[in-house]
């Protein structure tokens, strides 16, 4: 396990898009490192693509800002995920494991998995958003990504009944475990807020070559959650998965 000493970090997501598969259990074991296992819903693994703008990230203790609005760093970025538990000694953890990381910004890609966990590739994003539509499109050699969501009200899942089933369920897995550089190791973020809030989308249009990758009919679209303007805090989780190595498995595309 790559050790880390940051600090802990302060941010907003500004916009994030949660979309959500129902995956195969035994295809979701096949992208698993050892010492993760896929969190079942309704027979189904939760896997997905998060489309997330980040702002003002910066050191939590630092605050300070001109007209209301506080410095940092602001970037687009993505992670193609898929829900997991884990045991230790204090009992059974959820979170999600993050084959993939991508991100517009050089920053994170230089020192993702150097100064801080979660490695990243560098993407070319391209945003189209209003207060009810939101494009997003990205690309990165091999891995490309097209997503077409409306925010609307009205809600439809096979993995969660109502809105807040899901919100429950992603709120609960707030810890991402990703390759470590080297491969041979995984790298832990912690998401902590008091002010998390989603809310339905409808799905247009989608594709991924991420998920366009796997055997056919084992990965079906199930449901979008849309988060806007939710203040978050960054930190090295406590309960570490019991691998040391293997962290790497041979991702599609």
């Amino acid at each position: 396990m790559t050790t880390f000493r940051v600090p802990r970090l302060a941010a907003t997501i500004e916009r994030r898009l949660l979309i959500n598969y129902r995956l195969d259990p035994a295809v979701a074991r096949t992208i698993l490192p050892t010492g993760l296992r896929p969190q079942l819903v309704n027979g189904s693994a939760v896997a997905g693509i998060c489309l997330i703008r980040m702002g003002s990230l910066r050191p939590a203790w630092f605050n300070i800002g001109r007209g209301g609005k506080t410095f940092g760093w602001r970037g687009e970025n993505a992670a193609h995920r898929i829900a997991v538990e884990w045991d230790d000694a204090s009992g059974t953890h959820t979170g999600v494991y993050i084959p993939e990381r991508h991100s517009a910004s050089w920053i994170p890609v230089a020192i993702g998995g150097r100064v801080f966990p979660g490695v990243h590739k560098r993407a070319r994003f391209r945003v189209q958003e209003t207060d009810e539509r939101i494009r997003v499109a990205l690309t990165s050699g091999e891995t490309a990504v097209r997503a077409d969501v409306v925010v609307t009200p009205s809600w439809s899942s096979r993995l969660f009944p109502t809105v807040d089933d899901a919100s429950r369920f992603f709120q609960a897995g707030s810890v991402g475990w990703s390759p470590s550089r080297d491969g041979e190791s995984l790298e832990g973020l912690q998401l902590d807020t008091t002010a998390w809030q989603v809310e339905p989308g409808e799905l247009m249009s989608i594709s991924s070559s991420f998920f366009s990758a796997l055997p056919a009919g084992s990965a079906r679209f199930d449901s979008v959650l849309v988060m806007r303007n939710v203040p978050v805090e960054w930190s090295i989780p406590r309960s570490v998965p019991p691998m040391t190595r293997g962290a790497t498995v041979s991702s599609p595309g």
